[in-house]
Order: structure tokens, then sequence, then C-alpha cells
């Protein structure tokens, strides 16, 4: 099958994902791939309140498990964030998939929300923590779930 998207450098953040071709709604794109680990070790390999700039490859699968993709991942973590994606998650059987939420033209870059968790304590500080760069219309100006 030939090849859906490439990574290069992103008008958005750092590198992303664009398409190739066209890719029809609800295709299947590529399955984000890396190493599983508990959220315990995740925490403790990823401390957001230590970190300058928050950056990571962590993709919650469920309760007990998340993928982190800087280990083992791959091109699956460049696919940027967007409050307008064009993307969005399929997790099935414990995996993780990243499917075509609207048709996407040759050259768009790919994008699927990252809808972070607020946690009950934060205030207007965590939002900043995880600013949003997508630029959409509708953005919320941050990684975070409203």
């Amino acid at each position: 099958m030939a090849r859906l998207f490439e990574i290069r450098s992103s008008p958005v953040h750092g590198r992303g994902a664009f398409a190739l071709r066209r890719i029809a709604r609800g295709t299947r794109i590529i399955e984000y791939t890396g190493e599983r680990i508990t959220h315990e070790v995740a925490d403790a390999r990823y401390d957001d309140a230590a970190m300058e700039q928050h950056y990571t490859c962590l993709m919650t699968v469920n309760s007990k498990w998340v993928i982190d993709a800087a280990v083992g991942g791959n091109e699956a973590r460049f696919i940027n964030h967007s409050c307008s994606p064009n993307c969005h998650l399929v997790i099935a059987r414990g995996r993780v998939f990243i499917h075509a939420l609207a048709d996407i033209e040759p050259g768009d870059e790919l994008f699927y929300d990252y809808s972070y968790e607020r946690e009950e304590d934060d205030d207007e500080s965590a939002a900043a923590r995880y600013p949003c760069r997508c630029g959409a219309p509708d953005c919320r100006g941050t990684l975070l779930r409203s």
C-alpha cells in the first residue's frame, strides 16, 4: 500500500504529518505505537511541573496503560494537535489508531484533538503550560479540554 503521509516541517509546531494523496473519511491512517507503560511510570518519566516546555508522546489507552511513542514509537507521534481536527482516535482492543474524520486532500496537514484532561486542581497556569498553536477559528488556546 502506498504511504498516506510524510513527515516534514510544520507551520503549527515542529514537525507534522502531511497527506501525500487523498485520504477518504473513515480511513485508518496509522496505529499509534511505542512502549506500553503504566500511568505511574509515565508520571515518573515526565514531570509536568519540572518541564520547561511540555512535550511528551504519551497516549492513554485505558485506566491501566499509556503508550510512550518517544520509546519505540512510529511516525504517528508527529501528528499535531488542532482544535478543528481532520482525524480522530479510535481505541480498539488496547490499541490506538488514527482515522480520518473528514476527507483529507494531498498536502493537508493531519491533526487530531489531543484533548488533554484537566486535573481537579488546575488553574489558569495549567492552560498556559499547554498552549495551542493550531490557528483554527475556534481555537480554545490550550491543548486542555474545556
